[in-house]
């Protein structure tokens, strides 16, 4: 079948599939983390779930951009170090700053977030060097790349922060959980997942493709209702929860 054909049908999916995601999530939250529940079949320690559902986003990406006419270009190969920049952190880096004995990762959540990185690094990385250059050096230039890199930086940057403070709460040999402060913790309960929203808005506007801004409104699909599930439950099971904070857009939401 002509690639580009299979690339609009990809595209197609991940919309579908994002719709799909949103609607499930916002009453049934994914069984991982503070929400695992029995019932969801076989599980995986989570680091070795994180890092195999991870590996294609980076693996693949690369393989699909390196096939690509233009993947000697610097515009997309800018493109490409921010995409690993995130993506290599989070595959190998981050399951190692887990704490020891976290819970077990379903292997039905592993599986779905496999096909999904592995379609949407498929899909991103043909959008960038593959058919007509869509990013010439005037590219780096435009207003919506300027800005798409600025956000991206922000919330790479918003993301990582947060994953340490929760790393943190924590005293070695502790379980349980406790109250989030500082940082965007002063406004909203999961910073985490706003700088991971705003990072990949900011992919979407940098690349200015189809595929970026499936990618963004699938990962507003799926952070949006697990945010709201983290502020419920931080709410009921603690009284003295910061009343003013929301649970993903400061004073908004």
């Amino acid at each position: 079948m002509d690639p580009e054909r299979l690339y609009l049908y990809g595209l197609v999916v991940l919309v579908l599939a994002a719709a799909g995601v949103f609607a499930t999530l916002l009453f049934v939250p994914a069984p991982y983390g503070r929400h695992q529940r029995p019932g969801w079949g076989p599980t995986l320690p989570t680091r070795a779930a994180w890092m195999l559902q991870e590996l294609p986003a980076p693996v693949v990406f690369a393989w699909v951009f390196f096939r690509g006419e233009h993947a000697g270009a610097p515009v997309p190969l800018l493109l490409l170090g921010l995409w690993q920049l995130h993506y290599l952190q989070r595959t190998f880096v981050y399951p190692w700053l887990m704490r020891p004995g976290a819970r077990a990762t379903p292997l039905a959540t592993v599986a779905m977030a496999l096909a999904f990185n592995t379609l949407n690094a498929s899909l991103n990385a043909y959008a960038i060097t593959h058919g007509a250059l869509r990013h010439d050096l005037a590219w780096l230039g435009d207003p919506r790349f300027l800005i798409g890199v600025s956000l991206f930086g922000v919330g790479w940057i918003v993301n990582l922060h947060a994953d340490h403070v929760l790393r943190s709460l924590r005293r070695p040999g502790e379980t349980g959980y406790r109250i989030p402060r500082g940082g965007l913790f002063r406004w909203v309960s999961c910073p985490n997942y706003l700088g991971e929203i705003v990072e990949w808005c900011g992919w979407a506007l940098a690349t200015w493709t189809y595929a970026g801004f499936a990618f963004a409104l699938f990962t507003i699909a799926t952070l949006l209702p697990r945010a709201l599930s983290h502020h419920r439950w931080y709410r009921e099971h603690f009284p003295d929860y910061p009343p003013e904070r929301k649970a993903l857009v400061p004073g908004v939401l």
